[in-house]
């Protein structure tokens, strides 16, 4: 059974640190691209962050210089460092673990989420 299981969520005022973690379980985790998404109430899920499963990062442009994905294979983790935090950072995020099958196929799969919320 595949599980993600996220945490490290919480209120955080504007400036703020938080960091984000991902533990994965029943895949093999070091084959697997990782990335964190989130989604805003009323906007769509949208990629934040991702590393390949060679370790080759990339950032949305509103999280660059802000945000950093790293991943330890060693204890199945990734994780999400999100420094300088802004209210429109506000929002549920989530990690995702996706494997290319073929050339037009991926096995994916998604955690729970846990909710970040920028205020003062």
């Amino acid at each position: 059974q595949v599980q993600l299981v996220e945490s490290g969520g919480g209120l955080v005022q504007p400036g703020g640190s938080l960091r984000l973690s991902c533990a994965a379980s029943g895949i093999i985790f070091r084959t697997y691209a990782m990335g964190w998404y989130r989604q805003a109430p009323g906007k769509q899920r949208e990629l934040v962050a991702e590393i390949s499963s060679a370790g080759i990062t990339d950032y949305a442009d509103s999280v660059k210089g802000r945000f950093t994905i790293s991943r330890d294979n060693a204890k199945n983790t990734v994780y999400l460092q999100v420094d300088s935090l802004k209210p429109e950072d506000t929002a549920v995020y989530y990690c995702n673990a996706e494997r290319r099958v073929t050339t037009d196929t991926f096995t994916t799969y998604w955690g729970q989420g846990t909710q970040v919320t920028v205020s003062s």
